[in-house]
């Protein structure tokens, strides 16, 4: 789990193409806020791009980088951790298409990637189920809703929209070019 709270700078008014950050929060006196661990660590795991297997799409035809993280060789071994990240990168230039594509339906793909990130957590007992709910909230937008239980304690509960942008009607779904704001999380308190 991390030591300090994240979070995501969603906010770009003078940057229509822009990309999420992540940044530390401060407290009031200065000092790095260390709450929200579980959120935090849920962030982290969706925000980073996790390794794609051999048999997946990458979304650029001319790279063969399936992304990752190097900290994750041997992170069972050295540490007890898992293989961070969630497989929402490979999305970056798809359409918004319905369960008839060959790849199946977006907004099922982007609840399959999101639980595969999650899964770990509960495998791990950080926590002891989860629910994740994506739907299609307008031509442009998935949103997705995620909560996570922690036995007797209050359920965390995070917001996502994943938006694209450059959408032009293709075929049976849209070209949508790249998910833009890829992870816009609203924390409970901050609603």
């Amino acid at each position: 789990m991390p030591d300090i709270r994240l979070v995501q700078n969603v906010e770009f008014p003078n940057h229509p193409h822009y990309s999420v950050t992540i940044d530390w929060l401060l407290l009031d006196d200065g000092t790095l806020d260390d709450t929200q661990a579980l959120a935090t660590a849920v962030v982290v795991a969706l925000g980073t791009d996790s390794l794609a297997a051999t048999s997946d799409i990458l979304p650029d035809p001319d790279s063969t980088d399936r992304a990752g993280w190097w900290g994750d060789l041997d992170a069972g071994e050295i540490w007890n951790g898992w293989d961070i990240g969630c497989k929402l990168w490979l999305m970056k230039r798809d359409k918004i298409v319905g369960p008839e594509s060959f790849q199946g339906a977006t907004v099922a793909r982007v609840e399959n990637y999101i639980r595969a990130a999650i899964q770990p957590f509960i495998q791990r007992r950080i926590g002891t189920a989860f629910e994740v709910e994506v739907t299609r909230a307008a031509r442009d937008q998935i949103n997705a809703f995620i909560r996570i239980y922690r036995g007797p304690k209050k359920e965390i509960e995070l917001r996502y929209q994943i938006l694209w942008e450059g959408i032009e009607a293709y075929g049976g779904g849209y070209d949508v070019g790249r998910p833009r704001n890829a992870l816009a999380t609203q924390y409970p308190e901050d609603r």
